[in-house]
């Protein structure tokens, strides 16, 4: 049986799945292929906890964790309303093909509308195809105010 639960940071149950399933998708290739720092692994939660800005759901399955979604809460300028961007996605690989993605997705629309929001963000690799697929049946789209513009890039500078 599949349930998806809010995130409570302080929970210890909870905080060790978040942990266990970030970890998971830190050593996929899709996540970096590496796994999360000791200092990280030692201080996220206690950091999630800090931000009433920060949102997440976790996934179990018969009370294994399955699935986790973080979201952050930002602002659109344009529409001068909240908006949620979901930071992470993940599902183990033995729990895939089961719909638990969009269980997650779902439960992150229901925090945005609960927030008043006007959109859900989100970024994706080009080669994560599978992901895009999950995206893209959930209502998902790629980015572009103007088609002669093309797309929103996602870039980064490291600090």
């Amino acid at each position: 049986m599949t349930s998806i639960q809010f995130a409570d940071f302080n929970n210890p149950t909870h905080a060790s799945a978040i942990l266990f399933l970030l970890n998971e998708y830190a050593k996929d290739p899709m996540g970096g292929g590496e796994a999360l720092s000791d200092f990280t692994q030692a201080n996220l939660v206690k950091e999630m906890a800090k931000r009433p800005t920060f949102h997440a759901a976790i996934a179990f399955v018969d009370s294994k964790p399955a699935g986790l979604i973080n979201c952050i809460e930002g602002f659109s300028t344009f529409a001068c309303k909240p908006l949620l961007n979901i930071h992470d996605v993940v599902v183990l690989a033995e729990f895939r093909g089961q719909g638990i993605s969009s269980l997650l997705l779902k439960k992150a629309e229901e925090i945005a509308n609960s927030l008043g929001c006007c959109k859900l963000t989100l970024e994706v690799l080009e080669g994560n195809k599978t992901a895009q697929s999950a995206y893209i049946a959930n209502g998902f789209a790629g980015y572009q105010l103007d088609p002669e513009m093309g797309r929103a890039m996602f870039w980064q500078k490291k600090l």
